[in-house]
């Protein structure tokens, strides 16, 4: 196929746009494949669909390859589904109403939809089955940013498995792993397959896949050593130990006029920050919780939300007066009359803690004997924490998600009735897995990962064109001849016959990244050859005209 850039709609642009910070937003708004239409929102144009479609295509074949069956769900969903799931509540979940009153929702994921459907799945000899679907999801996204990124609306692959027993779930999660990782390596795209926090799909567990990148909402831990590799919102490390001052018989009050951080609290009283416990207290819906870290440390959300095992917020200063009797700045576990929830590396030592009065904290606290916690992993990893598996260091990278595997169990099955006969005759729900991957963010994170000064550089399974060929003013006629022989070869032809500078042509193809670009010049007059050069390397070499059928 030859596609002729004159007759395009190819709009693309020399500037960033000014709200851009991540690579790829800036070279796919540039180079014409998207364009903005609101917060969130964004157009496909031409050039993006193609790269778009291709993506595609390869999760499609891949999808299809481990048995999968692909349909076509509705985005426009009664909401009872959802309350029957219970997560018609979750906040980012479009919700409207129809003329009649009906509630409604537009999806985040299919879930709920395809067990409403598998309950026509009667029998353990219709299992296991594979479901999929392209879908439009929505998302109600409070800051959306980095183009394709974080979106309010985006396609999805969702894929659905449905399983009798255990056995069965495992299968089908390791046919999707699999699956995966072809997809991402036929994509060109570098991307490591860790341990995640499954958030608002429940189940026994799951697989994220990220993708290393300059920008990003994840955050890929990763070993040194290469035997370790997690989610920051599930990842583990071993902290350095802290420099402990003299231990004390009994905790000791101590006067910090004005220290209201970790920071100036151990620098007034001369203690290692390693040495001190941060208490962050957060309300649920059964009451207030005091969470505890290491001074030093972050409190990670998701894993304060696995250990609560229910969604939390900060306390307001009020709660917090009329919990502790004091300021955030002064607060601590001992004499606290709400439940301890603690990290773990506050099970040995003596810290120093808010002592539940303003202007003043305790030396020589430990835990069992001056106060009783629940311990679970609460901190955040950091950069240099040791390996729990080998103890090196540990390193973190901001990561791209562009796919993430379920262990759903009976989680939806069971709410909403889908259950079959098993070969005994009792009735069972359904073991379900869910799988997902977004086109938008693989080819985001493509760029991500392959772009240069100039602009983007494609593998060609997914390039919008597998050749550019630049003509140069009067060798229209060779020009036309190469594409066609390009074209007879097999290869997507991008024509570049603009009626434009020989400089704003070359920049438009390092722009958009095709990963060959053929120029038509005037020596091609003279001995009938084109100089061919690689996108990716930037290697060029002089090709005569009847041997370009076979570049690549």
């Amino acid at each position: 196929m030859i596609a002729r850039a004159s007759k395009l709609f190819l709009p693309t642009l020399r500037e960033d746009p000014a709200d851009a910070d991540a690579a790829s937003h800036k070279l796919l708004v540039r180079g014409g494949f998207i364009r903005q239409v609101g917060a969130g929102v964004w157009t496909y144009l031409p050039l993006g669909w193609r790269v778009h479609e291709k993506v595609v295509q390869i999760i499609r074949e891949e999808m299809d390859a481990i048995g999968g069956q692909e349909m076509l769900m509705p985005v426009l969903t009664p909401a009872e589904l959802w309350e029957a799931s219970g997560r018609i509540g979750i906040p980012e979940l479009f919700k409207l109403k129809d003329r009649a009153g009906r509630d409604l929702v537009l999806p985040l994921t299919h879930e709920e939809t395809v067990t409403f459907h598998a309950r026509e799945l009667h029998s353990y000899k219709q299992l296991p089955q594979i479901l999929y679907h392209f879908s439009l999801k929505f998302r109600d996204e409070a800051r959306p940013r980095a183009g394709l990124i974080r979106v309010r609306e985006f396609i999805m692959k969702d894929a659905y498995s449905f399983d009798r027993d255990e056995t069965g779930l495992d299968e089908s999660f390791r046919k999707h792993s699999e699956a995966y990782k072809r997809i991402f390596e036929r994509c060109g795209l570098e991307a490591v397959e860790v341990a995640a926090e499954s958030g608002i799909m429940g189940g026994s567990g799951s697989q994220d896949f990220l993708a290393p990148a300059g920008a990003g909402e994840n955050t890929l831990v990763i070993c040194e050593n290469g035997d370790y590799a997690a989610d920051l919102e599930i990842a583990g490390g071993v902290p350095s130990a802290p420099d402990f001052p003299e231990e004390l018989a009994a905790p000791e009050e101590v006067e910090t006029p004005g220290q209201r951080t970790i920071e100036a609290v151990s620098k007034f009283l001369g203690v290692d920050e390693r040495a001190t416990a941060k208490a962050m207290p957060v309300v649920t819906e059964a009451g207030l919780v005091l969470a505890l870290v290491r001074g030093d440390d972050r409190l990670n959300e998701m894993k304060l939300l696995a250990a609560l095992g229910r969604a939390s917020r900060p306390a307001e200063p009020e709660e917090i007066r009329e919990a502790f009797g004091a300021d955030g700045g002064s607060i601590g576990p001992v004499g606290a009359s709400v439940e301890v929830v603690a990290d773990e590396t506050l099970r040995e030592g003596q810290y120093v803690v808010g002592a539940n009065r303003d202007d003043r904290h305790l030396r020589g606290v430990q835990a069992g004997r001056d106060f009783e916690a629940r311990f679970a992993d609460l901190r955040e990893v950091r950069t240099g924490d040791a390996c729990p598996r080998c103890g090196g260091h540990l390193r973190l990278q901001v990561a791209i998600e562009v796919g993430h595997i379920f262990k759903l169990e009976t989680r939806f099955s069971a709410a909403l009735g889908a259950k079959f006969l098993d070969e005994d005759g009792t009735e069972r729900p359904l073991i379900m897995g869910s799988y997902g991957i977004g086109p938008g963010r693989v080819l985001a994170a493509v760029v991500e990962q392959r772009h240069d000064e100039q602009g983007i550089s494609w593998p060609r399974s997914i390039a919008p064109y597998d050749v550019h060929v630049v003509a140069l003013p009067g060798v229209e006629t060779e020009a036309d001849q190469a594409a066609q022989t390009l074209d007879g070869a097999g290869a997507d032809v991008l024509l570049d016959d603009r009626d434009a500078r020989a400089g704003e042509k070359f920049a438009d193809a390092d722009l958009i990244g095709c990963p060959i670009r053929v120029t038509v010049g005037k020596k091609t007059l003279d001995d009938g050859a084109v100089d061919v050069r690689d996108r990716q390397s930037g290697e060029e070499r002089r090709v005569p005209l009847a041997e370009l059928g076979s570049i690549f």
